[in-house]
């Protein structure tokens, strides 16, 4: 009886937290922890293998609140758990993850307590979540990277990767389709190592799912291939442990689901989509203490047994269990160095000396080869020497040229856990979560598909920003360009769109060297996700004993071609397909008398990062007479142009026929872009 009054003191100091900070922030969500307290206590002190003193263990199990709006139950437990805070350089402060002050802080400015779970901000957050679906789908990835760890790695009698993953997710997780496509992936490819726990509360923001959600779920994930677990009660401790129990013996993914009711123990909120989104009133939460046997004027009351009872679980466990793993890994460095330097230099986002040593220069080539070719020689030059480089395409691989092709890759697949090709299926949603959970895991991921189905993965790629993940896309089929298969194929707001998300870098090369200068780029990021756009048609290799390198890259922004004597009338600008057309413009120009700059921008934000200095170079404010050309959307150039620039690009949906014809049809060929230039100048042709 001591030890269930106990565990249930401990369920309820969860609660109360929730309640609290919730009500102390006038905002959030009450009900979902209330309901969740009990099976999360059990995973947390009971199953889960984590030491809050060395929270960045390489092989802790992982935790992910998909539900992010449920942040505050992770907060409670963080601060029972007393996980320690890492500073911005991985090192373990004496200052815990989440403090009591954070929790009656909780949504303030400053307060490691966000309304949702924030990646980087609180240790102990494996991943930001909120839009839902993106925790699951991510979790696919964490799964897929223990397996992948375990793989390469793992060594006769040194299992050094075997760490599960948990995520709790919602009704609402559930609805989304990345949840779904993530789910179908998990379970064809038999990740033993993930179990997913499932609060069928049936109630979402709007009333009760019965409104729009009336699918078997248990029937869904058996068809995925997963094994499916019931507990009918989630205030049932004996039944959660039972459930979580059978899970460590899984041969395929697991779905455990758990019927709680939300706001549990309110007397007037309880089962009430009232209490998913909104504070429960001050009269609410004495009464719910009352109900609970708990002091109705405490707040904020953690009783002491309670932090003893987590020391004795989760604390005590996680340091035996990492003392242990700790002592395997010094002896695994003394008989496996090259693997351990490995692993020691992915921790770190770092890249092994000589890396790009395989990299070989494009000689001139007046056909040259689509920048996606290209990029698929350049991937495949760098993986030799980056082993934790691994990715793969939504089912478009042989477009996006995007596998790796050295005897040693192989495919990732329930027999071949160290394939480094990936194969997401038509799912680009899954896809951006997947490379998040691998990234998170210290991986170098890449996803590949059609620019134009950037938007299926744009949430996802969204919150790789915002982690400051060093996740890149391969992005090809880049514009009107991809021809015949008209315009629900050919990006035209892309481009604008990408640009527009913070902390995303995005690259559109023009031609193959700049493009290896691009991966160059790419992959030394550590704290940024990167696009890359590369066209379906051949571009010409520019000849760079002619024209400037393409290391100019490098500054996002570069002179290709300078007017005589370095003082240009006009400067041409353009990124991708585009440069070589405007290089063209500039031989018609310069024999007229006109002083033309080409301008090669690859990559606004890296440009935009450089000082003034360098940047007036570039683009000489004295200089107002500026064409930019790109096939896209004008939004943003405007930086570029000026107030008397002129740019040549798409204001509409593109249309099918052949690439050529269609650059004539749209008037922007070179021909085009000498006219603008020659009327900006007051001069005809």
């Amino acid at each position: 009886m001591a030890k269930k009054r106990l565990e249930r003191l401990a369920v309820d100091t969860i609660r109360t937290l929730a309640m609290d900070a919730v009500e102390a922030a006038k905002s959030g969500h009450p009900g979902t922890p209330m309901a969740l307290a009990p099976p999360a206590y059990v995973l947390w002190n009971e199953f889960l293998r984590y030491n809050p003193a060395q929270p960045d263990w390489p092989n802790r199990d992982r935790f992910v609140l998909s539900c992010g709006h449920a942040s505050m139950l992770l907060y409670a437990l963080l601060h029972l758990a007393e996980v320690r805070q890492l500073d911005a350089s991985g090192i373990q402060t004496s200052t815990p993850a989440v403090s009591l002050d954070d929790i009656r802080r909780f949504r303030q400015l400053h307060s490691r307590c966000a309304g949702h779970p924030e990646y980087g901000l609180t240790t102990g957050v494996e991943i930001t979540t909120g839009p839902l679906g993106q925790g699951v789908g991510a979790s696919v990835g964490m799964a897929m990277a223990a397996r992948w760890l375990a793989a390469r790695y793992n060594q006769p009698d040194y299992e050094l990767f075997n760490f599960k993953v948990y995520a709790l997710c919602s009704d609402g997780d559930l609805m989304e389709g990345v949840a779904a496509e993530a789910a179908s992936l998990a379970g064809h490819l038999k990740l033993a190592n993930l179990c997913w726990l499932y609060d069928d509360n049936q109630i979402t923001i709007e009333g009760s799912t019965d409104l729009c959600f009336s699918e078997d779920v248990a029937k869904r994930f058996a068809a995925y291939g997963w094994r499916v677990l019931r507990v009918g009660d989630a205030n049932n401790l004996a039944a959660v442990r039972n459930a979580l129990k059978k899970f460590q013996t899984a041969d395929r993914p697991t779905l455990i689901i758990i019927r709680s009711v939300i706001a549990y123990g309110s007397p007037n909120k309880a089962g009430s989509h009232e209490a998913h989104g909104a504070p429960l009133g001050e009269e609410e939460i004495r009464l719910t203490k009352a109900a609970y046997g708990w002091p109705t004027e405490e707040k904020f009351l953690i009783p002491e047994e309670v932090r003893e009872l987590f020391r004795a679980g989760v604390g005590e466990r996680g340091r035996q269990l990492y003392a242990a793993w700790n002592e395997l890994y010094q002896r695994y460095q003394r008989d496996y160095p090259l693997l351990a330097e490995q692993l020691g230099l992915m921790s770190q986002r770092r890249l092994p000396e000589g890396w790009d040593a395989g990299m070989q220069a494009f000689p001139p080539d007046a056909k040259g080869l689509a920048t996606r070719a290209s990029s698929g020689k350049v991937l495949n030059q760098v993986a030799e020497r980056v082993p934790s480089l691994l990715g793969g395409s939504a089912d478009l691989a042989p477009s996006n040229n995007s596998r790796l092709l050295m005897s040693t890759a192989g495919d990732f697949s329930a027999e071949n856990h160290a394939g480094r090709n990936l194969h997401f299926g038509i799912r680009e949603h899954a896809m951006g979560a997947i490379l998040n959970g691998l990234a998170l895991c210290n991986l170098r991921p890449y996803g590949a598909t059609f620019l134009v189905f950037s938007d299926y993965l744009r949430p996802a790629l969204r919150l790789a920003a915002m982690m400051k993940l060093p996740v890149f896309y391969i992005f090809t089929h880049d514009s009107i360009g991809v021809g015949e298969d008209g315009p629900t194929h050919q990006p035209i707001e892309h481009l604008a769109a990408l640009r527009a998300v913070p902390n995303l870098m995005v690259f559109r090369p023009a031609d193959a060297n700049e493009v290896a200068e691009t991966y160059r780029v790419v992959l030394s990021l550590r704290d940024r996700p990167a696009a890359i756009v590369l066209s379906r048609q051949n571009l010409p290799t520019i000849d760079r004993e002619k024209y400037a390198s393409a290391s100019g890259v490098q500054f996002g922004g570069y002179v290709l071609a300078d007017a005589p004597a370095g003082r240009p009338e006009v400067i041409l600008i353009a990124s991708g397909s585009e440069v070589v057309p405007c290089l063209t413009a500039r031989e018609k120009l310069l024999a007229e008398g006109i002083s033309c700059r080409v301008v090669s921008l690859p990559c606004w934000e890296l440009f935009d990062a450089q000082d003034s200095e360098y940047r007036n170079a570039v683009l000489p404010p004295e200089v107002k007479w500026r064409v930019a050309v790109e096939l896209g959307v004008r939004q943003g150039w405007e930086k570029y142009l000026g107030d008397g620039g002129v740019f040549i690009g798409m204001n509409g949906f593109g249309a099918s026929a052949p690439a050529n014809v269609l650059l004539q049809h749209f008037g922007i060929t070179p021909v085009e872009i000498a006219a603008a230039a020659r009327k900006l100048c007051g001069k005809s042709g």
